[in-house]
């Protein structure tokens, strides 16, 4: 399935939360991650964040789509990040 998961947090937490995400999922923009992910894996995350962020002043929004193909995704303006890999 593909993700895209973006959060606003405290600043103070930023670091670990991006840390985590890493693991997974490719960093695109400020606050936003996104890739293509297995259900365990997002279920990794969800556990992993949700030790992190604190519900009362955080939030954290995950997308998730079965195609895809569907999503179409366009750029204006500088792109921040990379969805490619590296080979």
């Amino acid at each position: 399935m593909y993700c895209i998961i973006v959060y606003d947090i405290e600043q103070k937490r930023v670091n670990k939360i991006c840390k985590a995400l890493r693991k997974y999922l490719f960093w695109t923009q400020n606050s936003v991650f996104e890739g293509e992910i297995t259900e365990s894996d997002l279920l990794r995350i969800k556990y992993e964040l949700d030790r992190i962020i604190d519900e009362k002043v955080d939030s954290v929004i995950i997308f998730t789509f079965e195609r895809p193909k569907w999503i179409k995704r366009e750029i204006i303006g500088r792109e921040k990040g990379s969805t490619s890999k590296i080979i």
